[in-house]
């Protein structure tokens, strides 16, 4: 599996399996079991998901060491805080059934950022997780984040599809050294496997459309977490590192930037305070 470099040595695998969204229990225990058996080793859940335990699940299940996957989680809003984050740390830990993370993410830029940042340096200085990042920054409340803090995040997760280049954002984590790691590769839109350029240029390396899109974001450097529940789909989405993106299709794929969400818009005050309202059971 090719890795990327984070700013403080570690090496993350580029590609993984994300599971937003898979709310059965079962079901994501088996993802994250085929996942595994299929080679994957960087797995990608949340607090808000609520499917920490089942990925814990799979992992135990597996019987891979732990030494070899790379497990990220996240803090959730109702957790932001110094002393929540803490707390909220060791539950997530819990239900993972883990000593330690690889990565720790802030998943939303909203409360008390700033507590929460505090408590997960300390919490990377003391071992506990091998890096620690954030997810939904966008360039202003990064720059906020750097300028008044020690660490610099290793990962910013934020939206990336052929919709949604973010080539200004990758810039400016490139300058920072934070490596950009794309949610939602595939838009949260399933006729994006319908576009006829996508399509037609798939087709020239005989592969799918995903591995089409998750093969250009992997050459652009970017950490790839696609899901799927089914294992035909989990074998797939790996094999993408047996074909190289021509230049030109690169170039031609660039016809496709909308420069700007198609799914959610962390800068518009009603979609601030919705998502800031969002309560779990965690």
């Amino acid at each position: 599996m090719q890795t990327v470099k984070l700013n403080n040595g570690v090496e993350m695998p580029i590609f993984g399996l994300g599971v937003f969204q898979v709310s059965d229990a079962a079901e994501c225990e088996t993802a994250v079991f085929e996942a595994i058996r299929a080679g994957y080793r960087l797995l990608d859940t949340a607090a808000a998901y609520q499917n920490e335990e089942a990925v814990g699940r799979g992992i135990k299940r597996s019987g891979v060491a732990r030494e070899e996957l790379f497990i990220t989680t996240k803090l959730w809003i109702q957790d932001a805080g110094y002393e929540s984050t803490k707390v909220a740390f060791e539950k997530s830990l819990q239900r993972l059934g883990l000593d330690y993370l690889d990565l720790y993410l802030i998943h939303q830029p909203y409360g008390d950022i700033y507590g929460s940042w505090r408590a997960m340096e300390e919490l990377y200085k003391a071992g506990r997780t091998r890096a620690i990042g954030v997810s939904n920054f966008y360039p202003d409340r990064l720059v906020d984040l750097l300028l008044h803090h020690e660490i610099v995040p290793a990962v910013n997760q934020i939206e990336t599809h052929p919709y949604w280049h973010q080539e200004e954002a990758q810039q400016f984590l490139k300058e920072h050294n934070i490596v950009l790691e794309s949610w939602s590769p595939f838009a949260q839109d399933p006729t994006i496997f319908d576009n006829e350029l996508l399509k037609t240029i798939a087709a020239k390396y005989q592969k799918s459309v995903a591995q089409l899109i998750l093969r250009w974001l992997t050459q652009r450097g970017i950490v790839v977490i696609p899901k799927s529940v089914k294992k035909a789909r989990i074998i797939e989405n790996s094999q993408i590192f047996d074909f190289e993106v021509s230049a030109e299709d690169m170039a031609a794929l660039k016809t496709l930037d909308t420069k700007k969400s198609t799914i959610f818009d962390h800068h518009n005050p009603a979609s601030v305070q919705l998502i800031s309202q969002a309560h779990f059971n965690i």
